[in-house]
């Protein structure tokens, strides 16, 4: 009886950052090494979208102003959000794709650069912002009021997105662990769900005294609701959008497909 060659770098994992082994039967999740190109082209976009998405935030929007409802403490005449609404769920986007095809571990790297950029550029706007402008230079105002930085809102746009992020990582990638190739629909809305309720909640209770509310008061469950709800229906809109990037990546990623195969050579052994 011939005994069943040894895996050396056993691809299950007891969590998702890979530092404990784990039963032979999670070995169906695999992923992709992050010295693909695609993770690359996947981090510039992800970093580019939450840098766009901060400048554009800056603007309040009113959509639907005929929409008008009162539910409870809800109350809504027109959906009030920022310009930010266009892009910035593509970054939970990115995020589940990162996640799906790389790991824990490669998504905690990818929100640490965008951490890093982030803070890099607010520092960049606030010194170009004190900066004398020159005699010619008639637009102080008008730059001050876009590229200047509220510290509050800042911080509450900072702790939501690592604290949403690497929630929605992390559970995504825990699923997978428990699901193999299965059932991706179901790590996508799940995780969407804990790390938007994350992300609002943080950067609603920064942000609400800075706009004047109370916290627990209607205006501020107001305010954590209704975006929940608009960026969580967002994500699900694009599902279709995420399961075809997910599945190009797949298919394209020569170390994911390795790995795939490997990890099904480990299950048929055992």
């Amino acid at each position: 009886m011939t005994t069943p060659p040894q895996n050396s770098d056993p691809l299950g994992t007891g969590r998702p950052d890979g530092s404990t082994p784990e039963p032979a039967r999670s070995t169906r999740a695999v992923f992709a090494t992050v010295a693909s190109p695609y993770y690359g082209y996947l981090i510039a976009l992800f970093v580019g979208v939450m840098l766009i998405s901060n400048v554009t935030g800056t603007k309040g929007v009113l959509l639907f102003p005929d929409l008008s409802f009162e539910l409870g403490f809800l109350s809504m005449d027109g959906l009030v959000t920022d310009g930010a609404f266009l892009l910035f769920p593509l970054a939970y986007v990115l995020g589940d794709v990162i996640s799906e095809v790389y790991g824990f571990h490669a998504m905690r790297r990818v929100v640490l650069s965008g951490f890093a950029v982030l803070a890099l550029a607010a520092a960049s706007f606030t010194a170009t912002v004190h900066l004398p402008e020159a005699p010619f230079y008639e637009n102080q105002d008008a730059f001050g009021a876009v590229a200047g930085v509220i510290p509050q809102f800042f911080l509450a746009g900072l702790a939501g997105y690592v604290v949403g992020e690497l929630l929605n990582s992390y559970v995504l990638v825990w699923m997978k662990r428990r699901t193999g190739e299965r059932s991706l629909w179901a790590r996508l809305l799940g995780s969407t769900v804990v790390g938007q309720l994350a992300d609002t909640m943080v950067f609603c209770t920064i942000a609400a005294p800075a706009l004047g509310m109370v916290l627990g008061s209607g205006d501020y469950w107001n305010y954590v609701v209704i975006g929940f709800v608009w960026k969580t229906l967002v994500e699900a809109v694009l599902l279709p959008v995420t399961y075809t990037v997910i599945a190009w990546i797949k298919k394209r990623e020569p170390s994911y497909q390795t790995a795939l195969s490997r990890a099904a050579l480990q299950h048929s052994a055992v």
